[in-house]
């Protein structure tokens, strides 16, 4: 089945190829300039840290709705060793086996791909079984900095978290960019919360991936016009599942990763930074949310730590 045409439409208005020319591999990460970071840096203004990331434990949210995409398994190689002889100093080692975007994650750009392109108009195939992406992998990013805008839908709405298969919408982005009381600018790293972590918080790993609240169709062409460098929410699925349109599966990703060549970060527990914003009455802080360099990753585990 083939795109419709709707989807080419938006496509069309997002498109970012060739905009930092042929061989960007990063997109919408360009947009984090030295002056952004200088900027960010500045919203520090109590030093209060707030972590985002879930941990990474077997236990996790994958359920396998997602094939092959396994949680943490940790194994002991050595427990107490002494590796260099008897009484002298003994190691312990661990090994991890995991999906690397079974948690708190990071996708990067060849992710997915659609009508046999990736962004920059590269081809699909140059994903491959042993080298993994050839182009754009998550080992392209060497660093996420920027200045943080939590917008808090839920909280906009006067809910703890939002129904199951609720689509946010551009509208919902505009309310909650007011309720934060700043303008979302580029090179901004927008956290986008639904409430929907709460689920998985609580143990329902099934509830927490399906019926999901995210991120509408229509809301590519907000962070476009936006300039923003990046986009998490503290969902499984980053956009509404089951689909708003029917057998539609995956466009948000599509025009994110594909067309604007935006990286996308799901799985982020924004329940903690959600009361520390309301407390301190402003929703922009630093954000530091630096991938793990795997080369040729299409995604990549990240523990992002907002500054206030």
């Amino acid at each position: 089945m083939s795109l419709p045409d709707a989807f080419h439409d938006i496509a069309k208005r997002v498109n970012n190829w060739g905009r930092w020319g042929s061989g960007d591999e990063i997109g919408t990460l360009n947009l984090i300039t030295d002056e952004v970071v200088r900027q960010a840096a500045a919203t520090v203004r109590t030093g209060r840290r707030v972590p985002l990331a879930l941990p990474l434990q077997q236990d996790g949210v994958q359920t396998g709705m997602i094939p092959g995409r396994v949680n943490p398994l940790h194994t002991m190689v050595q427990i107490n060793q002494e590796i260099f002889g008897p009484g002298t100093v003994a190691c312990s080692d661990d090994v991890v086996t995991m999906g690397l975007q079974a948690a708190t994650h990071w996708d990067a750009l060849p992710h997915v791909s659609h009508s046999g392109r990736l962004y920059n108009g590269r081809p699909a195939r140059t994903v491959t079984a042993h080298g993994g992406a050839e182009f754009s992998g998550i080992g392209t990013v060497r660093h996420v900095v920027s200045r943080g805008v939590l917008l808090d839908v839920a909280r906009v709405r006067g809910t703890d978290r939002l129904d199951g298969g609720y689509a946010v919408t551009p509208e919902d982005l505009d309310a909650a960019e007011e309720l934060a009381g700043t303008r979302v600018r580029a090179g901004d790293v927008v956290l986008v919360r639904t409430g929907q972590i709460q689920a998985c918080l609580a143990g329902d790993r099934h509830g927490y991936a399906y019926p999901s609240p995210g991120l509408s169709i229509r809301t590519p062409e907000w962070f476009h016009a936006r300039d923003v460098a990046a986009v998490a929410n503290d969902t499984l699925t980053f956009e509404v599942f089951p689909p708003e349109v029917e057998d539609l599966w995956l466009p948000v990703h599509a025009l994110d990763l594909v067309e604007m060549g935006m990286p996308q970060g799901q799985n982020w527990n924004l329940e903690e930074l959600s009361t520390a914003c309301g407390e301190a009455g402003r929703y922009a802080f630093l954000l530091t949310a630096t991938p793990e360099p795997f080369t040729g990753a299409t995604g990549s585990p990240v523990a992002p730590v907002a500054v206030l």
